[in-house]
């Protein structure tokens, strides 16, 4: 035997222990195995990467799962993927395109026509640093797609939330927030140079400071809206940045990813604890890094802002808004 070489089970442990290392960095796997079983489930971008994943780990929990996606093609067959892999056939595919409030109208017509009861929303899909492009109805595409979309979306499922109650609603934002500022005077990058990192930045502050605000006006009703940075991953929303596929990245900063960026497997762990954990029900209003409860950039605590927010998006999406407090009845 060549001494150089290393024998199986020592290449192995090797191996292992990178492995476990690696997990220990980027965060475990859900801590809770409770259940969801009948319990209705939507979960946006759900045809690729972590939403796919998400969706996965809650059809596996029993829920009744849709998968909203713009591309009903790919929906369709990620739906066909996850009913074979957990062997739940409640698992549907619909049409929604976050760019397009009516599309958004569309979809949640359809789901309060269809369904009578909606337990948990995941509000996962998202745009990341693409080019200076525009939503059908003008928005610029991050703000709209990752944050008015769902701004809409969620009011318009509230009704069915509520009748559901104890429900929850996860929004995925992003480490990136703290470097976020919410420019009210040019929302839609009209007047300044664009800037797609900063767009990005802004878009995923706006998530935290809905949920901030989307949690005070839903007090005493018993629908639950917590934040979430579920990490770097490995997906198809890095596409724009270049990240994952230059040489530089590839060959110098290989290792750091490797033990930093996260399988869409690992990412989807802090969505789905969050949709069923059991110590987490009350819990709202809320910014997780991974599965830990963290406080967001002080930006995204300032309650003027996050009221502020509100009101210009209710606005810019056509959204006739009780007052807050008629909310909560």
């Amino acid at each position: 035997m060549n001494r150089y070489l290393l024998p199986l089970s020592v290449l192995g442990t090797a191996v292992g222990g990178a492995v476990l290392l690696r997990d220990y960095v980027a965060g475990g796997a859900c801590p809770s195995k409770a259940t969801i079983p009948g319990k209705t489930v939507i979960v946006t971008g759900a045809n690729t990467g972590i939403g796919k994943q998400t969706a996965m780990e809650l059809a596996r929990r029993g829920g009744n799962v849709i998968l909203a996606c713009r591309d009903m093609e790919k929906c369709e067959a990620a739906a066909k993927d996850i009913r074979g892999e957990t062997l739940n056939h409640r698992v549907r595919a619909r049409h929604l395109d976050l760019a397009s409030l009516k599309s958004i109208r569309e979809f949640a017509a359809k789901i309060t026509e269809e369904e009578k009861q909606v337990h948990v929303l995941v509000n996962n899909a998202a745009v990341m640093r693409c080019p200076h492009w525009t939503t059908e109805d003008g928005f610029e595409m991050q703000f709209g797609v990752n944050y008015l979309g769902h701004f809409l979306l969620t009011n318009l499922l509230l009704d069915r939330l509520k009748a559901s109650a104890p429900s929850r609603i996860i929004n995925l934002s992003s480490l990136a927030h703290i470097a976020g500022h919410i420019d009210f005077d040019d929302l839609n990058w009209e007047k300044r140079k664009y800037d797609t990192r900063a767009a990005y930045c802004q878009s995923k502050l706006a998530i935290i400071l809905f949920t901030k605000e989307l949690s005070r006006r839903l007090q005493g009703t018993g629908v639950t809206v917590n934040a979430v940075h579920p990490g770097v991953a490995r997906t198809e929303l890095g596409r724009h940045t270049g990240m994952h596929s230059s040489a530089f990245s590839s060959f110098t900063l290989g290792p750091v990813f490797w033990l930093l960026v996260k399988s869409p497997e690992l990412a989807a762990q802090p969505s789905t604890y969050l949709a069923v954990a059991e110590e987490l029900e009350g819990v709202s209003g809320k910014y997780f890094d991974g599965l830990k409860e963290k406080a967001p950039a002080p930006e995204a605590e300032n309650e003027e802002t996050a009221q502020r927010l509100w009101a210009e998006s209710a606005r810019l999406v056509g959204l006739e808004m009780p007052h807050a407090s008629s909310v909560r009845k």
